[in-house]
């Protein structure tokens, strides 16, 4: 079940936190890097944050999240994780379809590595296309992918 979180609430966003971790672990050792700066979020981060957060909730636990701004005619996905123990089961793929149809925009927008290969042929199932590369000051090279809503 896809529920939108309340990350004002201590407890919900301590919940958040733990996916994240949990997820972005992962992420890390797949990029190769040990310094990847969205593991340093902390709870008050995500308490304090004006972003929408949305949970899949599998039983009694907060199995994915996605974390959106609706920025005018824009949909910028700004977080996309999967607990390690839910992998493999769609979450993620029925996330991005629940944003992709819950708000308008003209344009959505995602980064990641390059080297993140699941999330990149993940969002190509959903019509991502790649408009955008560059390597940031902290070394990563990481891509931009956009898709345009069909009206």
């Amino acid at each position: 079940m896809i529920n939108k979180l309340d990350n004002s609430n201590t407890v919900v966003a301590k919940q958040i936190f733990t996916t994240f971790q949990n997820s972005y672990k992962i992420e890390a050792q797949l990029i190769g890097t040990l310094d990847f700066h969205p593991l340093s979020r902390s709870v008050r981060d995500i308490e304090n944050s004006t972003t929408l957060f949305y949970g899949f909730i599998e039983g009694e636990t907060l199995a994915a999240v996605i974390e959106v701004v609706i920025n005018g005619d824009y949909l910028d996905i700004n977080s996309l994780t999967v607990d390690p123990c839910y992998f493999r089961k769609g979450i993620a793929d029925k996330l991005i379809s629940y944003v992709l149809h819950q708000f308008n925009f003209s344009i959505a927008i995602v980064e990641t590595a390059v080297v993140n290969t699941p999330a990149i042929n993940l969002y190509k199932k959903h019509g991502f296309i790649e408009f955008k590369r560059w390597t940031p000051s902290h070394g990563i090279e990481k891509l931009a992918m956009s898709v345009k809503k069909a009206l």
